[in-house]
């Protein structure tokens, strides 16, 4: 796993992001956050892990890839914009839910929110990389899902998106 590489390619993008919208010095962890937890909104409800009153499957496996690499994108934004790039990111096996894992991912992001503190972000990062784990992600899965996404950002960028 090369969390680093990604921290690295996600700086690139950040900076983009930055400059076209003239953010210099302004302090977006809060906004990363929120922006964090609505993209779990999403892909909780593409996997629809929580509707008990509905009989629909979960969406297709590379679109629940997909809104996760888009937390993903945020994780890495908010480690960098926090000065927490570091590589101490482990994938445990747990025996939750994926109910009670996105219970926990909510948790944890609020948990940082309120105290940035690099052990925060490590439990926040550790408790997403078990999510991805429970979606049933290979880290090879996500990378590249990730890289595919991270140009389009770019691309979205280059559009004034």
């Amino acid at each position: 796993m090369n969390i680093r590489q990604l921290f690295d390619i996600q700086r690139e993008l950040d900076k983009r992001i930055v400059e076209n919208h003239d953010l210099h010095g302004e302090d977006l962890v809060t906004a990363k956050v929120l922006a964090l937890e609505v993209e779990l909104g999403e892909l909780a409800n593409e996997t629809r892990c929580f509707k008990f009153w509905s009989l629909k499957d979960a969406s297709p496996k590379h679109m629940v890839l997909e809104e996760y690499v888009d937390c993903l994108h945020f994780i890495l934004s908010i480690g960098l914009e926090s000065g927490l790039d570091g590589d101490d990111f482990v994938v445990k096996d747990n025996s939750k839910d994926l109910i009670e894992q996105f219970q926990e991912m909510f948790q944890k992001s609020a948990t940082f929110n309120k105290d940035r503190t690099k052990e925060n972000y490590i439990n926040l990062f550790n408790t997403f990389l078990a999510l991805g784990k429970k979606l049933g992600f290979t880290w090879d899965e996500i990378q590249k899902a990730y890289l595919m996404k991270n140009e389009i950002n770019h691309q979205r960028q280059d559009e004034g998106y």
